[in-house]
């Protein structure tokens, strides 16, 4: 029988890639090994919460010793498939895809943004920040050429679902939706949506929360 894949808690598969991150950093620092206490303090994560997000991989550490760095490195760029290449497409030139066309991934090497589309493009392409920009008019021809399967939406709301669904037609599997909307899709498609105006409302609320428990 075939062994099943161990479910993974969202909550803990976003800290994932925050978790290589630090690593890294402390890797490079010459550190070969760290306590789940000393993640915390540079991560702001409880130690609690941390031990429990590697206790779903099974035994990454050892009692007394901590973990390995760099075999925690290592396991999570796998984990993370980080040794494969990503091509992304940004849909939506606006302040923030333009702000996305500007920094690029920068500190990410193996993902990066390829191809954008704008309504303001030519239909034969221009360039900005050196990725080519095509108008929409193209996007499901480029896409399919292309063979993306990521895509970062910044588009208008009252556009957003139209220009999915032009995407799920043409085979992404993952959008990043900043578009404060719903969007619907199959289930073959995973969409996470960022909505800036809640996460602010979201961290004022914790502020305020914060602030009440201090005076209980």
């Amino acid at each position: 029988m075939r062994e099943e894949t161990p479910k993974i808690p969202q909550a803990t598969s976003k800290r994932l890639p925050l978790y290589y991150r630090f690593l890294q950093n402390i890797a490079n620092s010459g550190k070969k090994r760290v306590s789940s206490s000393e993640l915390s303090e540079v991560m702001k994560i409880d130690a609690a919460t941390i031990r429990r997000d590697f206790s779903h991989f099974g035994a990454l550490g050892r009692k007394g010793y901590g973990y390995d760095v760099h075999y925690l490195v290592d396991f999570f760029r796998k984990t993370l498939d980080e040794d494969a290449e990503t091509d992304v497409a940004l849909i939506g030139v606006g302040s923030l895809g333009n702000a996305f066309l500007k920094y690029n991934f920068q500190k990410n090497h193996n993902t990066r943004i390829v191809v954008a589309f704008d309504p303001k493009a030519a239909m034969d392409g221009t360039e900005m920040s050196g990725i080519p920009v095509f108008h929409p008019d193209t996007l499901q021809e480029k896409i399919k050429e292309l063979k993306i399967e990521h895509v970062i939406l910044t588009v208008p709301s009252r556009i957003a679902q139209e220009v999915t669904d032009q995407l799920v037609q043409a085979g992404v599997k993952g959008i990043l939706n900043f578009a404060p909307v719903r969007l619907s899709v199959p289930e073959t498609v995973r969409v996470h949506t960022i909505d800036l105006s809640v996460e602010l409302q979201t961290l004022i609320y914790f502020i305020k929360n914060d602030v009440k428990q201090s005076h209980l």
